[in-house]
């Protein structure tokens, strides 16, 4: 004999229940006993209706009508014409009893437990009549069972506990004695000794079925359900969720506990004792394997099995120095919540016995405050005992398996990777069996915490990335571009999965909570919302993504005075705006300080050099314990270019343009041709080297005229320079007179620096610098003579654009 138990999505609709017959036509067992839940969503629709009916709201009536339609339809899709009359007149029969209950719900203006179960009985007592009518009519060797005919319990109506004993023995007699080979019964509905309807808690149909299945010895319990068995994590949630094929009763029960919701808690129980197997199965894809539930232990050995959770939940700390060593705290605390019926989901108490901390359902967190403080009215009164106050709109995550008591280091990793993610955890309890380590966190990092601890226990170390960037101009294009190009080599070769979520300009903005496109961003932005930095940072809050990074390709001061925000709810910033890492010194060591502080990364590798390794290699420097003794660097990639194509065959005003048209220079030139985008640089680097240092206390000696550094747009600033072109070429001149090359010379050196155009000779490391080439020297006292040297490409976008991509790669290593 096997059990088959088909919950509410199975038999929602008349298409879903023809699915379930064919499953049931198919089994190839001597006896079937099917249990079913009521049609989908028909369960809730009761309880509402009888909540308005006893609130005497009129409307009750509307939602009589739709139970009533639904049953009716689906009657009508299902069986054949001919033999519906039968079947219609029992269903309206029954719809009758049920509309009178609740008109008497709406005349005396209440409902108790023992009418509540009467009438959301009729759930089940529909759906279960209905299947067995249209198996008979599909010619299935079939009969109807009423469960309350079987199935007894005391009279504790909302969730009655089931007397075994009288079960077992009506369930043996009816089963060995009836002929048919199918049996269909109502799931979740049961009666009390006197014969009053009860029911079995929400979920109480799969209950029912381990109960039929523990008393005739079945040889097999099928949970059918709308998903292929248990998962890893629950795959609406977690995208990367995956089934498991085997698992133990124990790890089952504590994922069903913990919100796995496939399978409900309690049904476990009647078939462990007799070693009965459990199989999940989906009734979409009834082929699919699904996960068997067996004494077997976890044969492959892994430790964490599945990630499960359950929301809704308060905090309730019971604390005081009137606690310690005083006897029977614990049990007045224990047996208020127990008289009350508040059932206790998880509790954790301090060694120091200054604290119980208990975490109850949201729905009962007010009552539970009122009834504990009463309990201990007297107590608070002397002030021994703090009032009781309930922390709600959290949830318990729990990290399940047979084999985690096995291995050391689980709740650390656990803990660690979930702070690297700013998930603060409230309260933590971990069984002495250690088959499962449970936290409390806030309900709105439920979504983040799940995909963090399953990217760590289960996705082979791939590590998923969600970018937000800002900025998609000639370097933002180039980074996405560059993203597209190399995804699939990073999550290959580097278990890195790069997503990105949001992108904006300064004219639009748009998100996607399942990544972008990167071949079709550019059309998607167009039809985005309108920009708005201070929302693109709500949404990336409210979205709370894992391992999130702000990246900023913008030049944009307003911009960079956001990177606080995001580093202090722990996403990581990687920008090439220089104006947050040059600006006042304090501010500057404000951004440092909350990324160590909230375990946010803040990078900005192509403030210097766009991506050359400049900072990367001062950072290891310093960080080995060098001390860096002089800087003397060519740091501007436009104005090498400049003076590198500038001679008395050209005119500085072409050369201008055309390192602006080539995407050397900022949109506006005049940033990099006064010096200040060099001030910047070296101030950083001397920022890094551990110095503290202010952009006005840097020399700059400006080449440019007075008149072209007061221009205040690019038309007056292109004229000034044609102006001046005479001037342009006596400099030139003069350095080449003397068999020198003009470069623009950064230097930082005995806590002064200094930037200015210079005569560089022959022979020097500045020289044959070509191009828009960098260079930087970095004399330290293991390189007192000879410099550590870095050079290469310093400015364009295709270079820029691939710093910050390396940034974001040491991001998903750290």
């Amino acid at each position: 004999m096997k059990v088959l138990k088909f919950g509410g999505t199975s038999v929602a609709n008349a298409k879903n229940i023809a699915l379930v017959k064919n499953i049931v036509a198919n089994s190839k067992a001597t006896k079937n006993i099917v249990v079913v839940s009521a049609l989908g969503g028909v369960t809730d629709l009761l309880l509402n209706t009888a909540t308005l009916a006893s609130a005497q709201d009129n409307t009750y009536k509307n939602s009589l009508k739709e139970i009533e339609e639904r049953h009716l339809n689906t009657i009508k899709e299902l069986i054949p014409v001919l033999q519906q009359s039968k079947v219609l007149s029992k269903v309206k029969s029954e719809l009758n009893t049920l509309e009178t209950l609740l008109e008497g719900a709406y005349l005396i203006g209440e409902i108790t437990p023992k009418l509540s179960d009467k009438i959301v009985s009729y759930g089940e007592l529909l759906s279960s009549y209905i299947i067995s009518e249209y198996f008979i009519a599909e010619k299935l060797n079939c009969s109807y069972k009423d469960s309350r005919e079987v199935i007894k319990t005391n009279s504790n109506f909302g969730k009655a506990i089931v007397d075994f004993k009288v079960t077992n023995t009506n369930c043996k007699e009816f089963f060995t004695a009836v002929p048919e080979q199918i049996i269909v019964m109502a799931g979740f509905i049961a009666s009390s000794i006197s014969g009053d309807s009860t029911t079995l808690g929400r979920g109480g149909s799969d209950y029912t079925a381990a109960i039929i299945a523990s008393a005739i010895d079945a040889e097999l319990l099928e949970i059918w359900t709308d998903v292929s068995g248990m998962y890893t994590a629950n795959p609406r949630i977690v995208k990367q969720a995956m089934p498991i094929p085997h698992i133990s009763y124990e790890e089952a029960m504590e994922l069903s506990h913990f919100g796995a919701k496939v399978l409900y808690p309690p049904t476990i129980q009647p078939v462990l004792a007799k070693g009965i197997s459990i199989v999940i199965k989906n009734t979409f894809d009834a082929e699919n394997e699904g996960t068997l539930i067996t004494k077997n232990k976890n044969e492959q050995g892994k430790t964490v099995r599945g990630i499960s959770h359950v929301e809704h939940i308060a905090l309730l700390s019971l604390e005081g120095p009137g606690m310690v060593g005083i006897p029977g705290i614990s049990k007045r605390f224990f047996e208020v919540l127990s008289q009350a019926n508040i059932s206790v989901v998880l509790i954790t108490q301090a060694s120091s016995e200054h604290s119980i901390c208990v975490g109850v359902s949201d729905n009962d967190a007010l009552k539970a405050v009122e009834i504990v403080n009463e309990a201990f009215e007297y107590e608070i009164s002397l002030g021994k005992i703090k009032p009781v106050i309930a922390e709600q709109d959290l949830a318990i995550i729990a990290l399940v398996g047979d084999n985690m008591k096995r291995h050391q280091g689980l709740s650390g990793k656990m803990f660690s990777t979930l702070g690297k993610n700013n998930v603060n955890i409230r309260a933590i309890a971990q069984g002495a069996s250690e088959r499962n380590i449970s936290a409390v966190i806030v309900k709105d990092d439920v979504k983040k915490a799940l995909n963090t601890l399953h990217e760590e226990f289960f996705e082979d170390n791939t590590k998923q990335l969600n970018l937000f960037v800002m900025g998609v101009g000639n370097v933002g294009t180039k980074f996405l571009n560059q993203i597209q190009q190399q995804r699939k080599f990073l999550k290959e070769n580097l278990k890195l999965n790069i997503r990105v979520i949001g992108v904006s300009n300064s004219r639009t903005m748009v998100f996607d909570e399942d990544g972008i496109n990167l071949k079709s961003w550019d059309e998607k932005l167009k039809g985005g919302e309108k920009a708005d930095k201070q929302k693109f940072f709500e949404n990336i809050q409210k979205l709370n993504y894992r391992n999130s990074i702000f990246v900023d390709n913008t030049a944009s001061a307003a911009v960079s005075e956001t990177y606080a925000s995001y580093l202090k709810n722990s996403i990581s910033v990687v920008t090439c705006n220089k104006i947050a890492c040059s600006s006042e010194y304090n501010n500057y060591k404000h951004l440092k300080d909350l990324a160590r502080q909230y375990n946010a990364p803040f990078l900005f590798e192509t403030n210097v050099g766009a991506g050359l390794p400049i900072i990367d290699t001062l950072k290891n420097l310093i960080a080995s314990g060098d001390k860096i003794l002089k800087i003397q660097a060519v740091l501007s990639g436009s104005l090498n270019f400049l003076f590198n194509n500038f001679n008395d065959q050209s005119t500085f005003h072409d050369i201008v343009k055309q390192a602006q048209e080539q995407g050397y220079t900022e949109p506006d030139p005049k940033i990099d041709l006064s010096g200040i985008d060099v001030m910047r640089k070296i101030l950083i680097l001397a920022r890094e080297s551990g110095n503290k240092i202010d952009i006005e206390e840097i020399a700059n000696k400006p080449f440019l005229p007075e008149e072209s550094l007061a221009t205040t747009n690019n038309e007056d600033f292109f004229a000034s320079l044609i102006k001046h072109e005479a001037g342009f070429q006596k400099m030139y001149k003069e350095a080449n007179d003397t068999g020198s090359k003009l470069k623009y010379v950064a230097q930082y050196e005995n806590g002064k620096a200094s930037v200015g155009l210079q005569h560089i000779p022959k022979g020097h490391d500045f020289y044959n610098l070509e191009g828009s080439d960098n260079i930087v020297l970095f004399y330290t006292e293991r390189y007192p003579n000879q410099p550590m040297i870095i050079k290469g490409a310093g400015a364009g976008a295709d270079v820029t654009a691939s710093g910050i991509f390396a940034d974001i790669i040491r991001i998903g290593n750290f």
